[in-house]
């Protein structure tokens, strides 16, 4: 859903990860046709991302605890 999310509103997608001023940013880009697709491949980059530090920090509480 948050792919979907940052195709069509890369601004939103962006700043409900807690990155406010990159999403300003991505607004401002998204506003011109031909910064639209920087601005959604900017998302979904921040967005693999949050997933691949999310799996980072899961394989590191879980090496810790064994």
């Amino acid at each position: 859903m948050r792919y979907v999310l940052a195709f069509f509103f890369p601004w939103l997608s962006l700043m409900l990860q807690g990155k406010l001023l990159s999403g300003i940013v991505c607004l401002i880009l998204q506003l011109t046709i031909i910064g639209w697709i920087p601005a959604f491949l900017w998302a979904v980059t921040a967005l693999n991302r949050m997933y691949a530090d999310r799996r980072t920090n899961k394989i590191i509480r879980e090496m810790r605890r064994a």
